[in-house]
């Protein structure tokens, strides 16, 4: 359904729904209109829900425990952020490697548990992970640099490549490209590969095991150059609510084939018109 203000919401569900967390079910600590009755209806409706984060600095048992604080129980399984892709990719790909991960303790403890060799001796190490790490220091690039320069042995990836973390009140942090930008510009080389948003990757690991058509899957976030890219990419449908870092003016600037299928005033607008008025709902109750 099209409105006069660029907004567009869906008529119809679709056979799977793949949220983005922060700035599209909560803002911070604060649940965002309409989440919780969006989640309830289509569980409801038997229609599996999948949680994302670009976030490497959590484990995804934190995201469970802040879902339930919010009333929205939600099992393990159900979420995929950074920590399980990049272990996922590692034990797919290079589970014989050594690794040194620029990050924080989730992603380092994830790695030890899923049997990965860590090192930071520059020259045992086949592969740098740069990840969102607010303990990074001139001591981790240094060890990074002659692993990949001087020893030209290791490769460069990547858990994300957002450029920061937005937080309520419009501040921020750094995030994981600043940190491979660090990388980069003194090894001259190129981060190979990214397990977060918007590489298919993250997508192939939210509905494995889920029998659905990817094709008529709702990814929803509200960042276009991660969530948004991330469905163009792999050719899912993409709702991007305005309730968090990209604007309406943003998303109609870019080319027609880049934006998002629907533009939301709020989350819960993924749910038809039809079934709103059937369950009585209005923005103002909720």
């Amino acid at each position: 359904m099209q409105t006069g203000n660029g907004l567009k919401f869906p008529t119809e569900f679709y056979d799977a729904y793949i949220f983005d967390m922060d700035g599209t079910i909560y803002l911070g600590d604060h649940l965002l209109p309409g989440a919780k009755r969006l989640i309830e209806e289509l569980r409801r409706r038997e229609i599996p829900v999948r949680f994302l984060s670009n976030n490497p600095t959590k484990d995804p048992h934190l995201y469970v425990d802040k879902l339930e604080g919010m009333d929205i129980p939600t099992p393990l399984e159900d979420i995929a952020n950074t920590v399980v892709t990049m272990t996922r990719w590692l034990k797919d790909h290079h589970a014989d490697k050594t690794v040194f991960p620029i990050a924080e303790q989730p992603l380092i403890d994830a790695l030890h548990d899923a049997g990965i060799k860590i090192s930071d001796d520059p020259e045992k190490i086949d592969i740098v992970i740069a990840s969102y790490d607010r303990t990074f220091d001139y001591r981790k690039l240094q060890i990074a640099f002659d692993a990949i320069w001087f020893h030209k042995r290791a490769i460069l990836v990547a858990t994300n490549p957002d450029r920061y973390c937005p937080f309520p009140g419009g501040r921020g942090e750094p995030d994981c490209a600043a940190i491979i930008a660090a990388i980069e510009a003194c090894t001259q080389t190129k981060c190979q590969v990214i397990t977060g948003k918007p590489e298919p990757v993250m997508l192939e690991v939210a509905i494995e095991g889920l029998d659905v058509n990817p094709r008529h899957c709702m990814m929803v976030g509200d960042r276009l150059y991660t969530d948004i890219e991330m469905a163009k990419k792999t050719g899912m449908f993409s709702a991007m609510p305005l309730t968090g870092d990209s604007t309406m003016e943003e998303a109609l600037a870019l080319p027609k084939e880049h934006q998002p299928d629907f533009i939301l005033d709020r989350v819960d607008r993924l749910i038809p018109a039809a079934v709103w008025e059937e369950n009585g709902w209005t923005a103002e109750d909720d």
